[in-house]
């Protein structure tokens, strides 16, 4: 697949260009990058991209009605909409990580950004982007037959096909994710979800993304039949894939054989590291994981892990190493097996080449100062000098702007912290 031949067609303002050649790496970079192979049609109103499937990925404006040049609609594979924006450039990428702020239509991350949903050229392109494709079959209508198909192929992926597939998606799964690991940043987010679990172990009164389904594990043979239909799910668009997540909620908890089964085997029927079918370079697998898991795991885990082709992600919830606030957030750990999950995680990040070990804590007005005294002497004084590996991510307590207090310990936490550190952008899939 991705050795499609391009081909283009302009005619009166409009411009089709099928199967062009996007980057085949995700960088942080500070203008929209493309990666992948993905078709582009471009009105005089409009940018439309679609990828292998010929489904709908990212639309754009064009002239002043629109934000900002450089801003632009993402559909991710849940079928949600989320506006990209440049946040004036100031701050975002200090703050995120990112150079781009991904504004979400549900309120995970309200107290970051505005809301671009209620501009009319955003709502407008939204809703109407299928009728405006329409408008476009129809001023084509003397295109050549392989023009005219895909067109016809792009209607057919409609709002409805969408939905349907998106809901297809999260039966396969087991229900819908409902929060990726912070990491999943460095791919923007697009991942493959392998259900090896579901569920966690704690139920903890600060969650907002907690559910109530008791933790078990998939067998491999579920786990088995899953990939296989996600390979059916996603199609010609496994080219452009090269990344998973192995959810629910509390990833490593799972049997470390049962992990190392369902990375080897989606990696194989995935074909996410089949160089000659992909289109994107380097694989990658993220998790989560309790503070229970990670004292529970073998070494030999990640000995396996690092042995895998890829990088492997593992995001622990650390939350605080104040014995009173995880008292009030209902963690069932004490403040010293956070202090030695802490410590296990810049042992396994020096030690393991291809796996990072990334941490969140949260943050939040009606949390005591020893919390934040606490936060700081594990990122400060426990490490022995400064390092790019293994992030911190501070996710608010409450679903709020944040107060200028709380981001001024933000950036002050920033600067003194010894690893790098960042805001949680909780994402769904």
């Amino acid at each position: 697949m991705s050795k499609q031949l391009s081909c283009e067609f302009a005619c009166n303002g409009d411009r089709l260009r099928l199967f062009r050649i996007g980057a085949d790496r995700y960088e942080k970079v500070s203008y929209p990058q493309r990666c992948g192979i993905y078709s582009e049609v471009e009105t005089r109103d409009t940018i439309f991209h679609f990828n292998l499937n010929h489904e709908i990925i990212r639309a754009a404006g064009k002239g002043k009605s629109w934000p900002h040049p450089q801003e632009w609609l993402k559909r991710t594979v849940g079928n949600d909409w989320i506006y990209y924006s440049t946040g004036g450039y100031t701050g975002v990428f200090e703050t995120t990580g990112e150079f781009y702020l991904p504004n979400l239509p549900y309120p995970t991350n309200k107290f970051m950004g505005g809301n671009p949903f209620q501009n009319p050229a955003v709502e407008h392109l939204m809703k109407n982007w299928h009728p405006l494709l329409a408008e476009l079959r129809v001023r084509i209508d003397s295109a050549p037959a392989a023009i005219l198909d895909f067109v016809d192929t792009l209607l057919a992926n409609g709002p409805a096909a969408l939905s349907e597939k998106a809901e297809r998606l999260a039966r396969i799964n087991g229900g819908r994710v409902s929060v990726l690991p912070p990491d999943t940043r460095h791919v923007d987010y697009n991942v493959i979800p392998v259900s090896v679990s579901s569920g966690c172990l704690h139920k903890c009164r600060f969650c907002r993304v907690k559910n109530n389904v008791p933790f078990s594990t998939r067998t491999s043979r579920e786990i088995t039949d899953q990939i296989e239909q996600l390979r059916t799910l996603y199609d010609r668009d496994l080219a452009n894939q090269n990344s998973i997540f192995l959810g629910d909620h509390d990833g490593l908890q799972a049997d470390p054989d049962l992990l190392v089964f369902a990375i080897e085997k989606a990696q194989d029927v995935l074909r996410l590291c089949n160089s000659d079918s992909a289109s994107m370079r380097g694989s990658n697998i993220f998790l989560f994981g309790s503070v229970a898991a990670l004292l529970g795991a073998p070494p030999s885990l990640f000995t396996a892990l690092e042995q895998l082709p890829g990088n492997s992600y593992i995001n622990i919830g650390l939350e605080s190493a104040d014995q009173e606030t995880l008292d009030y957030l209902g963690k069932p750990q004490s403040k010293n097996e956070v202090m030695e999950a802490f410590d296990l995680m810049q042992e396994i990040n020096r030690n393991y080449k291809s796996i990072e070990m990334t941490a969140n804590f949260v943050i939040g007005d009606i949390l005591c100062q020893n919390h934040y005294n606490s936060l700081l002497s594990l990122v400060r004084d426990r490490i022995p000098r400064t390092t790019g590996k293994g992030c911190i991510y501070l996710s608010p307590l409450e679903n709020k702007d944040v107060s200028r207090w709380r981001l001024f310990d933000f950036y002050r936490f920033k600067r003194l912290s010894r690893l790098p550190l960042f805001l949680y952008l909780i994402q769904r899939l």
